[in-house]
């Protein structure tokens, strides 16, 4: 009688993490549905209220679910259009309801798609952890996240205007994010007071990820740069008037084939700041 070896009917690892996310994500649209008709079958505007912003929230978890699910190809993804579309997703399905503002201040960082992915998974707990054990007392809470990109190093700062005099699980969370940031081949390094909680995350970029960072940036800096006047031309060309933002546009910096930190600058005049 032939044996069968234990791996011999093994599915791959993604197989197995698309069929979990399709199963919670009919889960929740289940849920969604029985709420739908419970909010037609209501009597009362104060009862239609309530189920509706259970409604929003489960919306809001549906769209998290999506954000987090793990990405098929090979394409590269803008990293800040990423973490902020779950920054807003996360907002709408716990943010909102602890009356805690997020602030994005994030430029486009192209990273091959499963590396995002992994960016999004730590942003996605350091925002989690921070709304849950964060102690805002009579401040209005804020959260605050910072995307930039110096050289061939990627810095994403996660800080809030709470303390921490309860952690729990937080090291525990800390912990599974540290492995994530080793698998992105970098690391995250922590800041504590009595008013905020600082989480920065460093990695580098890979060459590919190099090679199209340093050509965007070579692209805005020509697209920055004032136009010459031909020499053949008869007649002096002004000299165009100096714009005010111009000093603020990026120049090109190509990349340290081996990249040091650089998150003395980190908390610098902000690239786009936006609260969400």
């Amino acid at each position: 009688m032939p044996f069968l070896s234990q791996d011999s009917h093994r599915l791959p690892e993604g197989v197995l993490l698309r069929e979990s996310h399709h199963r919670v994500s009919d889960g929740v649209a289940s849920a969604l549905d029985l709420v739908s008709a419970a909010i037609v079958r209501a009597e009362g505007a104060e009862a239609k209220a309530a189920l509706s912003d259970v409604a929003s929230l489960l919306h809001g978890h549906a769209e998290v679910h999506l954000m987090l699910a793990r990405p098929q190809g090979e394409a590269l993804v803008d990293a800040a259009a990423h973490v902020r579309k779950l920054g807003c997703a996360m907002r709408r399905s716990r943010l909102d309801g602890m009356k805690i503002q997020l602030i994005f201040d994030t430029e486009c960082v192209p990273l091959q798609s499963e590396r995002c992915w992994r960016l999004g998974l730590i942003v996605h707990d350091l925002i989690a952890t921070a709304a849950k054990h964060a102690c805002f007392d009579a401040r209005a809470g804020e959260i605050k996240v910072k995307l930039t990109r110096r050289g061939a190093l990627v810095n994403c700062v996660v800080l809030d205007n709470g303390s921490r005099s309860v952690r729990s699980d937080a090291g525990r969370r800390v912990r599974t994010d540290n492995d994530l940031a080793r698998s992105l081949g970098g690391r995250i390094e922590q800041g504590f007071g009595s008013e905020f909680t600082s989480i920065v995350l460093s990695f580098p970029l890979t060459e590919r990820e190099r090679q199209t960072n340093w050509g965007m940036a070579t692209r805005r800096m020509r697209l920055t740069r004032p136009v010459k006047a031909k020499a053949a031309d008869p007649a002096p060309v002004p000299s165009p008037a100096p714009v005010s933002h111009q000093a603020n546009q990026p120049v090109a910096a190509k990349p340290d084939p081996k990249p040091s930190d650089a998150l003395g600058q980190l908390f610098a005049s902000p690239n786009r700041m936006v609260a969400l």
